[in-house]
């Protein structure tokens, strides 16, 4: 199957992020800081929303501390990064940012709701209309993204068409397993991980978003224990 949703999705994106790098040039220093400000407290405030929306609390609980816990000792960030640089390298990029730029758009476009429910919808053989309205989205978002982070938010594009497509290829082939519950704690879970990449643009720096991406794995196996071990 062609994942047509994803597909636009990238090439909104990939237009916003040229319009944004175009007008980067016209946005002063002091412009920019405040930009970047408002989009961290607007992340802040999109993780909050997804978050509460979860139906069991401690199952979150324990899957964002096992994420954590897993993410830490397995130096994830590290990891990611060095990866991403090394991209950096062989496309020969001056951008410092690149890797900030990768990564923050990849969770601010990818680890959500609309980016779960959407390809899941589309992988059931629906109308993609959820990723046609993420992507209109998403291309403006990364007009601001690509201003201030540069070039790295054009080229999460790659990471976002293997996730995206990839979950709705899967649902595609294995339709039979997923259930709205589950679909709503993976939300609840990426909402957390929102909040915290909000409060790491807005400066806090003791927080690790990339560290915490386990907890989308963890989240479906709790959720599985849950249900066929505890009952």
């Amino acid at each position: 199957m062609i994942p047509f949703g994803t597909l636009f999705n990238v090439a909104m994106v990939l237009l916003g992020s040229i319009i944004g790098l175009f007008f980067k040039q016209f946005i002063s220093l002091e412009l920019n800081k405040k930009i970047f400000f408002v989009m961290g407290l607007f992340t802040v405030v999109l993780g909050f929303s997804m978050a509460m929306k979860s139906t069991d609390f401690m199952l979150m609980f324990l899957s964002i501390i096992g994420g954590c816990i897993c993410g830490e000792s397995l130096q994830l960030d590290n990891f990611i990064f060095r990866f991403v640089d090394n991209v950096k390298k062989r496309i020969n990029v001056k951008d410092d940012k690149f890797s900030d730029g990768v990564l923050t758009a990849f969770f601010l476009f990818c680890v959500g709701s609309m980016t779960i429910v959407g390809s899941i919808d589309e992988g059931l053989g629906k109308s993609p209309d959820i990723l046609y309205t993420k992507s209109v989205m998403d291309g403006i978002s990364s007009i601001i993204l690509a201003s201030t982070l540069g070039v790295g938010v054009l080229f999460s594009i790659f990471p976002m068409l293997i996730f995206q497509s990839g979950i709705t290829i899967l649902v595609f082939y294995y339709k039979d397993f997923l259930s709205l519950e589950l679909i709503n704690h993976i939300s609840s879970v990426g909402g957390v991980l929102i909040i915290a990449l909000g409060f790491k643009l807005l400066g806090y720096k003791k927080i690790n978003p990339t560290n915490m991406l386990p907890a989308l794995f963890l989240i479906v196996v709790f959720y599985v224990l849950k249900i066929y071990v505890v009952g």
